[in-house]
């Protein structure tokens, strides 16, 4: 069975999450902003091997920590999509800009497009491409459990900044009413940020896609 623990990092309060199956307590770590001591005692906590590292997206708070990581456990750097290149090469730069401890630049180990899929133990997760807040962002999404791991795209009354550089507010107003929404109401997503909520809920009261 599919399993999940959410971790706020960093002062931006950043949702980190393990992912894991719990027939093998194979894990990954999506957006490993920061505070990685914090996620390897969780990691001990809950007994699981972490395998590999997914991205949503570049952004300092959730790509901080991704190249210290990946270099101390020797782990696979999975996503984000080719689009979000230059802001991975500008993580120190945000790091500086932001006041985070000093972050890495990297190469991941695969890209990831949409209609991939990424897998950790026995459990198979899809991933959609939802650009608009960043041009490479991607997201996760566990049919098998009714979960979806957004990143900034949507969030529980709210949407993704678009104001950074190549942000698009109709294109990631696009990525949820197309991607998202046929992932079904009763979905329960883990945003960026704050509390999880579902696309039902959303859709029914978010007053920036309410309706759509």
């Amino acid at each position: 069975m599919f399993q999940y623990h959410t971790i706020p990092v960093t002062a931006f309060q950043q949702n980190c999450s393990l992912v894991w199956c719990d027939q093998t307590l194979e894990a990954a770590v999506i957006d490993p902003g920061g505070d990685i001591d914090v996620i390897e005692w969780e990691l001990e906590r809950l007994g699981l091997q972490l395998k590999a590292i997914w991205l949503t997206h570049a952004h300092i708070d959730h790509a901080g920590a991704v190249a210290e990581l990946a270099r101390k456990r020797q782990l696979d750097i999975i996503g984000p999509h080719e689009g979000d290149r230059f802001w991975i090469a500008g993580l120190p730069q945000q790091g500086a800009m932001f006041g985070f401890p000093p972050a890495e630049p990297f190469e991941p180990t695969r890209w990831l497009h949409d209609g991939d899929t990424v897998a950790i133990g026995q459990e198979v997760l899809q991933v959609r491409h939802c650009p608009g807040h960043t041009p490479g962002h991607v997201v996760f999404h566990a049919p098998q459990a009714e979960r979806c791991f957004v990143g900034d795209v949507l969030f529980a009354g709210s949407i993704g900044r678009t104001d950074f550089p190549q942000g698009n507010h109709q294109q990631l107003i696009d990525s949820i009413v197309q991607r998202l929404w046929p992932m079904g109401d009763q979905t329960v997503f883990i945003p960026g940020h704050g509390p999880e909520s579902s696309f039902g809920r959303e859709r029914q009261t978010n007053p920036y896609v309410g309706n759509t």
